[in-house]
């Protein structure tokens, strides 16, 4: 493991990575999807993909990457820049990322994209969240915010208060533009049975890029832990089209 000190906004942040396969001329990015670390990405995908130089990220405020501050998935995307420009990986990587690392991977615009599980289609809320969203308010209005737990999403009760803030800005996003404006080649992997960003939204991000295939996998938001193998060589093959 290795750490990057990146300056952003008058922020430091500390980047851990990790960088398998150094001399391969190929280089290609794993962003991790929220909660998790790059971690779950290197014991899928470490063994798999041996032309390319491998780069593990974990991203600001998960795993060993520290965040002191509030921040939105363009802010993502631009730490990420600036990291990669440190570590000579920004010459034309293919970048590989899982739910929330999907759009900050659509930001980076590599010119071939891998989408597993991403998310960045918005769905309307149930009645159900909407009212604990009211009365998370009208607590709030009168005092009583202590209450969060109670109310807030599982993936956001174990946060600090900069990353609760930013789970808030980046939880119900819709990147629908920014999936049409992607002008390069992208593959998007998804699970049939996926509940988190449902297999309906890979059909609509694929009709939104144009340069685009969609590979469906049996499993669910984490398929990809038992079809590394496939995945991999789904990713060997748009690369491989691409050079012809």
């Amino acid at each position: 493991m290795a750490l990057k000190s990146i300056q952003y906004q008058q922020y430091t942040f500390n980047i851990s990575y990790e960088i398998l396969n150094p001399s391969a001329s190929l280089t290609i990015i794993f962003l991790h999807g929220w909660g998790s670390n790059k971690g779950l990405m290197k014991d899928v995908f470490g063994r798999q993909l041996k032309a390319f130089r491998h780069v593990y990220v974990d991203l600001p405020g998960f795993g060993n990457s520290t965040c002191s501050r509030e921040l939105t998935t363009e802010d993502y995307a631009n730490i990420m820049e600036l990291f990669l420009a440190q570590i000579n990986a920004n010459h034309d990587p293919i970048i590989v990322g899982h739910s929330f690392g999907g759009k900050v991977a659509l930001l980076l615009n590599p010119h071939i994209l891998v989408l597993i599980a991403s998310a960045g289609i918005r769905r309307s809320k149930s009645l159900k969240v909407r009212l604990k969203i009211g009365l998370f308010k009208l607590f709030k209005g009168v005092g009583l915010s202590k209450l969060r737990n109670k109310f807030v999403a599982d993936d956001a009760k174990a946060l600090s208060e900069p990353m609760y803030k930013t789970f808030k800005h980046v939880v119900n996003e819709d990147f629908s533009e920014q999936f049409a404006a992607y002008s390069g080649r992208a593959l998007l992997c998804w699970g049939k049975s996926d509940t988190a960003t449902p297999l309906k939204d890979a059909h609509k991000i694929k009709k939104l890029i144009h340069d685009s295939r969609l590979v469906e996998f049996e499993g669910d938001h984490y398929f990809f832990l038992k079809h590394e193998i496939e995945v991999a060589k789904e990713i060997e093959t748009i690369v491989l089209e691409s050079r012809d």
